[in-house]
């Protein structure tokens, strides 16, 4: 069976590792905050981590060339293949062991060693995870644009691995 979507009172975090059985606070290496954490996130966010670790992409809570409620979700024409070949599992934690990361809270963090309650789920199919929750998958040439468009419409967004993209960080 897959796993998408964290169950009531858990949190998920998503790892194309399979065999982790305790995680540790740590920095990583794309980390802007000093702290060391473990990251995880809830039902809301999760789409956003049905990609390859590596993949670049932009989700968009509003489609900047329709619906403004819909969501979409875009990756640039490299990744599609990876999508359909990357095995991605979910990791379930009991939310109590996680606080809100920042002023508008994307994430759960938490700063001392966690076990997951059960061994991971397969996240199973990544486009048609997307597909099955109602979000676009949208393959773009240029992310940085397709980001741009959503902010000048004022959507709630998450930029993820955007130094990986054709054009590199948004700095």
């Amino acid at each position: 069976m897959s796993r998408r979507v964290p169950r009531s009172g858990e949190l998920l975090h998503f790892s194309e590792d399979p065999g982790i059985a305790r995680f540790r606070p740590h920095v990583a290496a794309t980390s802007r905050q000093p702290e060391a954490y473990v990251w995880t996130v809830d039902e809301l966010n999760s789409p956003c981590y049905w990609f390859p670790r590596q993949c670049p992409r932009v989700c968009l809570w509003g489609d900047p060339e329709g619906e403004p409620t819909a969501r979409v979700s875009a990756i640039e024409p490299e990744w599609v293949e990876a999508m359909s070949t990357t095995s991605l599992y979910a990791y379930s934690f009991a939310a109590g062991d996680f606080e809100p990361f920042g002023e508008r809270p994307h994430a759960f963090v938490a700063t001392h060693e966690v076990d997951p309650l059960r061994p991971p789920e397969p996240v199973g199919d990544l486009a048609q995870a997307h597909r099955e929750a109602g979000i676009e998958l949208r393959v773009v040439e240029d992310l940085h644009a397709f980001l741009a468009s959503g902010r000048a419409r004022d959507f709630d967004f998450s930029a993820i691995r955007m130094r990986n993209s054709r054009r590199g960080d948004l700095r």
